[in-house]
């Protein structure tokens, strides 16, 4: 009885060690999508910009009216 109370309790420490560090990765994880999508939003309103600046030029060549 004692050597399954052992191993039980073993087992409940292995679980309990998983979890922490599923936690951990988990915490992590969303923290890089955070900041991925920080960039993302930052790369849209670059590109928005640089796409009113291209219809400018355009409109300045000869013939683009």
């Amino acid at each position: 009885m004692d050597a399954q109370l052992d191993a039980l309790e073993t087992k409940l420490g292995n679980l309990l060690e998983h979890c922490d560090a599923l936690r951990m990765e988990n915490q992590r994880l969303r923290q890089q999508i955070a900041v991925a999508n920080d960039q993302n939003k930052q790369l849209k309103e670059r590109a928005a910009l640089a796409s009113l600046r291209l219809e400018s030029l355009l409109v300045k060549l000869p013939g683009g009216d």
